[in-house]
C-alpha cells in the first residue's frame, strides 16, 4: 500500500515550497520515504532536477519510477549512497497502537514511543548530508518532540521550527535540521 498524502504531507509540501524559493536549482535532493512522491513532484515542479526518491515499499518505488524519478528501495539509508544538499523525510511518527492493522503500521508507527525511527534516521542522516546543508523533517506532538530535539542536539544538529499545524488531537511540526551550529527554536 502506497502512503497517500494527508495533512502531514500537505504541511511538508507547503513548507518545502517556501523553503526552496531562493535555493539554487542544482542542489542534490533526497526524498526519503517518498510514498506517493508528493515532495519529489513538488521539487520537480519548481525546476529542481537532481532528485533521488526512496521508500521501503517496493510498490512505491515502482510507482515513483513510473513518474520518471530515479528511485531505490531502501530502509532509511540502507541502500542510499552519497551525500545530499537537502534530505526531505515525512517519517512514520506515531506511537505503536496494538489496534492498528500491520499493513498500515509501516506508514504510521515510529516505534513503541513514537520517535524511534526518527532518531535512527537522524543518526544515519549525518553521513549523507553535505556540510552546512539541510534536512526537512516532519513529526507530531505525539512523537515526544522534546526527546527528538534533545537527541538531535547530542548528534550535533542544530534545528529551527519552520511550520506548525494544529489538528484536533495533535500538532504537526516541520523542522529544519543542520549539521552545524545556528539559531534554534524550542517547542
Amino acid at each position: 500500500m502506497i502512503y497517500q498524502p494527508l495533512e502531514d504531507s500537505y504541511l511538508l509540501q507547503e513548507t518545502l515550497k517556501e523553503f526552496l524559493k531562493n535555493v539554487e536549482k542544482s542542489i542534490k535532493i533526497l526524498d526519503l520515504g517518498s510514498g506517493s512522491g508528493i515532495q519529489a513532484l513538488t521539487c520537480r515542479e519548481l525546476n529542481f532536477k537532481n532528485i533521488l526518491t526512496s521508500d521501503i515499499n517496493k510498490e512505491s518505488v515502482t510507482y515513483l519510477k513510473s513518474l520518471g524519478f530515479k528511485s531505490k528501495k531502501s530502509d532509511l539509508f540502507s541502500n542510499i549512497n552519497g551525500k545530499f544538499d537537502l534530505i526531505i523525510f515525512n517519517p512514520p511518527y506515531l506511537p505503536e497502537d496494538s489496534r492498528e492493522p500491520n499493513e498500515s503500521k509501516i506508514n504510521t508507527t515510529a516505534g513503541k514511543k513514537g520517535y524511534e525511527i526518527i532518531i535512527k534516521f537522524l543518526k544515519q542522516a549525518s553521513k549523507h548530508l553535505n556540510k552546512n546543508r539541510s534536512i526537512l523533517l516532519l513529526f507530531s506532538s505525539l512523537s515526544k518532540p522534546k526527546t527528538i530535539l534533545k537527541k538531535a542536539e547530542k548528534l550535533n544538529y542544530t534545528y529551527s521550527l519552520l511550520n506548525i499545524r494544529k489538528l484536533f488531537f495533535e500538532e504537526l511540526y516541520v523542522f529544519e535540521f543542520k549539521n552545524f551550529k545556528s539559531i534554534s527554536n524550542e517547542i
